[in-house]
């Protein structure tokens, strides 16, 4: 049992913090790096704040997939873990994708091997498979449709109602998603492991310290922190929310790195992390793996490359093109 009284206290993001600091000598050696090899540094909301003061786009998977589709750089660096850099590289077969940490794995990813979908898919042949694009390109080539926490409600809603569907990997963000659009689904035994780390005991320790702040959650998250949540969003979504909310302050239940997105864009307003039961805020190891040295390595080296082969590239290519259509 979580012992509230004595769990770590969340971290307070004060207004008008660190979101518009000076750029460090570094930072500037990674701007000049990419203007000579005429690359795009693309970020996930989740990366460490230096990295995302350099980027030239900062998002959630879904706007990361369109910059990478829409660029005309020479170069993609995509600072993210290993299954978004991945995305980059089937949507730009021809175009360089390098990541700072090649070893920047995602759990989530990992809990859905592509073999055992192959085998299940097998057995249920007439299954119509909805892939989170938080998993490989081997599972992606065996799927139908890809979706983002931004647009899976949009995503299953397309979906013909005779189709017997089966959601991989999350099956939280499944599970939310079935709930919004009434839809029957199947749902893969798999979870982000920073997501579940938040659970309703501690989140509602962080609420009775400010209860006047809104909870806003992802919804990766567990059934019972999702049902307290007062908005329950993307990542992307978060920024729109907070912005357009009365409140002054506001609980954020979703990786730390999301934070410093919201100080930049809301300044004006105080963010709260959403602890766990051992830590004040929550971040996840394969995220942090990727620093402002390594960014500078990899624009230096154009090193590591990421490379598919091109029938699971071109299988891949073709539920991430529906997705991009069906998100018009």
């Amino acid at each position: 049992m979580i012992d509230i009284a004595n769990a770590p206290s969340p971290m307070v993001f004060d207004p008008l913090g660190n979101g518009n600091r000076p750029l460090s000598q570094l930072q500037k050696r990674v701007l000049q790096l990419k203007a000579e090899k005429n690359a795009i540094i693309l970020a996930h909301n989740y990366q460490v704040a230096e990295i995302q003061e350099v980027a030239d786009y900062v998002g959630d998977s879904l706007g990361l997939s369109y910059k990478a589709a829409e660029t005309d750089a020479d170069v993609i660096c995509f600072c993210g873990v290993h299954f978004m850099a991945e995305t980059a590289k089937i949507v730009n077969p021809n175009k360089r994708v390098i990541l700072p940490d090649l070893k920047a794995g995602c759990s989530l990813s990992d809990s859905c091997p592509a073999d055992k979908l192959a085998a299940y898919k097998a057995q249920n042949p007439d299954t119509y498979v909805v892939a989170y694009i938080n998993c490989s390109a081997e599972v992606k080539a065996l799927s139908d449709v890809i979706c983002t926490s931004g647009n899976a409600v949009k995503i299953v809603e397309r979906i013909p109602a005779d189709k017997e569907i089966l959601f991989v990997p999350d099956q939280n963000l499944g599970q939310w998603v079935a709930e919004q659009t009434g839809r029957k689904m199947k749902l893969w035994p798999g979870s982000c492991y920073a997501h579940v780390l938040f659970t309703r005991q501690i989140i509602e320790r962080v609420r009775m310290q400010y209860p006047n702040a809104p909870i806003v959650a992802h919804p990766e998250c567990v059934e019972s922190v999702r049902e307290m949540a007062d908005e329950v969003c993307s990542t992307e979504k978060m920024v729109g929310f907070c912005r357009n909310h009365d409140a002054e302050a506001f609980i954020i239940v979703t990786e730390t790195g999301m934070i410093h997105r919201l100080q930049r864009e809301v300044p004006e307003k105080t963010f709260i992390a959403g602890p766990t039961e051992t830590c004040a805020c929550n971040d996840c190891r394969f995220m942090k793996m990727n620093t402002l040295e390594k960014l500078h390595n990899c624009l230096e080296t154009l090193k590591p490359v990421i490379e598919i082969p091109e029938e699971t590239r071109s299988k891949a290519f073709l539920p991430l093109e529906r997705m991009l259509e069906w998100s018009k």
